[in-house]
């Protein structure tokens, strides 16, 4: 189903977002260390302006679905440290709507914990699930991509995820394998596709096979599915997280929650969503789309997408001399000044007590160049 106007695209979200059972779950704990040293402990890079735009990703990311439901059906998931941070950048936020990890324990355990306490609100309860950190240029194309998926999964015991035609072999994403024909679904033929593989995260050698056997996606990491299907899901594929998140029913949306979750969240496994139900499941759907989607990943990745001057470069800030500079990404305080010569294809970033000079075609070595820092000079450079 393909609408041929803004108008007829608002037409669709908006008849969704009169749905009193559409939820949306933004998860916000990421730490971000391919965006060191921006990106730290302290403050990771959903936090951050990344774009220089004035907003966060994670606010952008929360104004976006704002044209799905309303505020108080919008939950942020994230670590119980950044709690303070979710309250000054989203402060029209519930503090019942942010549901706080007392550890990173992966994809699957975040997602089983804000569906059993989000189906306990509401059972008929249809929840898109996003990461906070991803740029999506081509709005009114994503929202209706979502109408589309809520209607779906509101009517169908379905697990459906939004796919992206890869650019590189790239070992980051999950990989879709899907049926070419789309499904029949209310007397069309609409872009929902059968999932018949779903693939975690390849080896690079695998990576390159599945790019050039043209057969293969990306899966966005942006899902959408009923509480329902998904808890029988969990029942399935996962009855370890099940069985403790059911255990905490008695106590979700009342003032015990969290000391359930202190002491039981720690007890799931750490397993992502990927791994515990969709390489598993026979009833996964992919809507593929053309959403200008980025995940923002790496320093490259935001190069790729922002603006650049005549030679290439991403630049931050104003007070600045380049010459025989070409490529670059330059992210640098505000209030300072720099003069910079004959760079080609490097990271420059300034966060105050780290500065980083790196090689662009070589920065997959940052994560651990960051962990080196940190166990060579301390805890204050994570």
């Amino acid at each position: 189903m393909k609408m041929s106007s803004k108008r007829s695209l608002k037409n669709l979200y908006c008849k969704n977002i009169m749905s009193k059972n559409n939820y949306v779950l933004i998860m916000a704990g990421g730490v971000g260390s391919r965006f060191w040293p921006k990106s730290r402990n302290a403050c990771p890079k959903q936090f951050i302006d990344i774009l220089g735009i004035g907003k966060s990703l994670l606010q952008l990311t929360y104004e976006r679905f704002l044209n799905i439901c309303p505020n108080d059906q919008i939950f942020i998931l994230t670590n119980e440290s950044y709690s303070e941070l979710v309250t000054e950048q989203l402060p029209a936020i519930l503090k019942a709507n942010i549901l706080l990890e007392p550890s990173r324990n992966n994809t699957a355990p975040c997602i089983a914990y804000a569906i059993y306490k989000i189906g306990q609100l509401n059972p008929d309860a249809n929840i898109v699930v996003a990461p906070s950190d991803h740029l999506i240029l081509k709005e009114d194309v994503f929202l209706n991509k979502i109408a589309l998926a809520l209607d779906f999964s509101s009517k169908n015991d379905a697990l459906l995820t939004l796919s992206i035609t890869p650019t590189r072999p790239d070992t980051g994403y999950g990989y879709i394998q899907y049926e070419e024909s789309s499904i029949e679904y209310q007397d069309k033929s609409i872009e929902i596709k059968k999932v018949n593989a779903f693939m975690e995260k390849p080896v690079l050698a695998k990576a390159e096979e599945y790019l050039q056997s043209g057969d293969y996606v990306w899966n966005a990491g942006i899902f959408i599915w009923s509480a329902g299907s998904l808890k029988k899901a969990f029942e399935k594929y996962a009855p370890e997280i099940t069985a403790l998140f059911e255990s905490g029913l008695p106590f979700y949306n009342t003032p015990e929650e969290a000391n359930f979750i202190a002491e039981n969240y720690p007890l799931s496994p750490n397993i992502s969503i990927d791994y515990a139900i969709l390489e598993k499941a026979d009833n996964v759907y992919t809507i593929p789309a053309d959403i200008g989607w980025s995940d923002l990943g790496t320093w490259a990745s935001l190069h790729a997408v922002g603006e650049k001057d005549f030679d290439n470069n991403m630049v931050n800030l104003t007070k600045i001399n380049l010459k025989d500079t070409n490529n670059c990404i330059i992210h640098l305080p505000n209030d300072k000044a720099a003069v910079i010569r004959g760079l080609d294809n490097y990271i420059v970033v300034d966060d105050g007590d780290v500065l980083l000079i790196y090689p662009k075609s070589e920065e997959q070595e940052i994560k651990q160049v960051a962990k080196d820092m940190v166990n060579e000079h301390g805890i204050k450079y994570a």
